[in-house]
């Protein structure tokens, strides 16, 4: 497993992901990743996605969302990858993705509004480049394939035109990876060798099964055998993960074919919010990956190089409490919308289905209004 920050924050050379961070591999010198601005950004960004996170279960105990999928404790293995991608990449993502999200530049009440159940999208794939989420279990993978031999019939991979040559990031769980899909999307990538970045982070549980359970091997071998060459990294370490992303998204863009890329994290939280961890996770682990802390080690790596002070690193946690009221607000605030509305854009045209099936719920909505009135 491939490390370049240690717990301890020690930096560990890494002569193929040094050259790619600092941007002297494939002539992008102007592209540095890791100077110390954008390593306190890295920490900024994982203060604030946390900070998002953990008010957002709380709405949700509070009755305001209907479920969440908290990634606490994956921060490093999402805000690393979101920055390692270029913007004309394509991102498609899952249900728990929202440090990939901030990195994107899709605002955290964006997200909540989907899980309050008031918006069906949330963001337009289009100008950010980054699918909805997905919920169905390894359905980012044949979509992201779909998309990226798309681009190849366009003529956007392979061309040496780093601006147009355009690759794929397919985001799933270790559970998702031992979906069909995922083994059917292995198939159909190496085939037409489509430029797809499969990218699973390894939280160690698929809801209550280990990934012992799942895989007798690391994860990041599961693609060999359809002769895609895989990596696996410190999922807690955002430098090996930023190094490992764009090396593989460089790699495909290029026209090299699909790489995966197992990222060996934790998830701190449950599930989602309708989990309990306690049932089946013992405390001990818990308290191990504690210690791995992402945010944690990022600011001890910023310590020992003289680039963080505690001005910034208090400045940073006043903006994820201010970032946490907003969303707090912002939920609290809303108001349902009027549930014919579901009916609206089911089709770009008008369809006699969906016009009859909005009649029949006008109907049924009705005998409500019926039973209030003669009250």
């Amino acid at each position: 497993m491939i490390q370049l920050l240690a717990p301890d924050g020690t930096r560990t050379p890494h002569d193929e992901f040094d050259a790619v961070l600092d941007g002297s591999a494939g002539g992008g010198g102007d592209d540095d990743l890791q100077t110390p601005e954008r390593l306190r950004g890295y920490y900024r960004d994982m203060v604030m996605i946390r900070a998002a996170d953990l008010e957002a279960t709380s709405l949700q105990r509070q009755g305001q969302l209907g479920l969440w999928a908290s990634a606490l404790g994956q921060e490093a293995a999402q805000i690393g990858a979101g920055h390692a991608s270029r913007a004309h990449d394509y991102l498609v993502p899952t249900y728990r993705e929202h440090g990939v999200a901030w990195a994107r530049g899709i605002e955290p009440w964006r997200l909540l509004e989907m899980f309050r159940g008031i918006s069906h999208g949330g963001w337009d794939p289009a100008e950010l480049r980054t699918h909805p989420y997905m919920i169905v279990l390894g359905s980012q993978a044949p979509h992201a394939v779909g998309y990226a031999m798309g681009l190849q019939r366009d003529g956007l991979v392979g061309t040496g035109d780093r601006d147009t040559d355009t690759a794929v990031l397919a985001l799933f769980g270790d559970g998702a990876s031992s979906e069909g899909e995922v083994a059917e999307s292995f198939t159909f990538a190496a085939s037409f060798q489509a430029p797809t970045v499969f990218y699973t982070q390894n939280n160690q549980w698929a809801i209550s099964v280990p990934t012992a359970v799942q895989s007798r091997v690391p994860l990041a071998q599961r693609s060999r055998g359809w002769g895609i060459p895989s990596v696996r990294v410190d999922g807690n370490d955002v430098l090996a993960v930023m190094g490992a992303v764009r090396s593989a998204l460089d790699a495909a863009r290029a026209g090299e074919g699909p790489r995966f890329i197992e990222a060996v994290t934790y998830r701190m939280a449950a599930h989602t919010t309708s989990d309990d961890a306690s049932r089946y996770r013992p405390g001990a682990e818990e308290q191990e990956w504690a210690e791995k802390d992402p945010i944690l080690r990022l600011r001890r790596h910023l310590e020992q190089l003289g680039e963080i002070g505690e001005d910034y690193v208090k400045r940073c946690d006043e903006e994820g409490h201010d970032l946490a009221m907003q969303l707090h607000h912002h939920i609290h605030g809303m108001e349902d919308p009027d549930p014919v509305m579901i009916f609206d854009h089911v089709y770009a045209e008008p369809h006699p289905v969906v016009d009859a099936e909005r009649e029949q719920y006008l109907e049924y909505a009705a005998q409500f209004e019926d039973e209030e009135t003669a009250r």
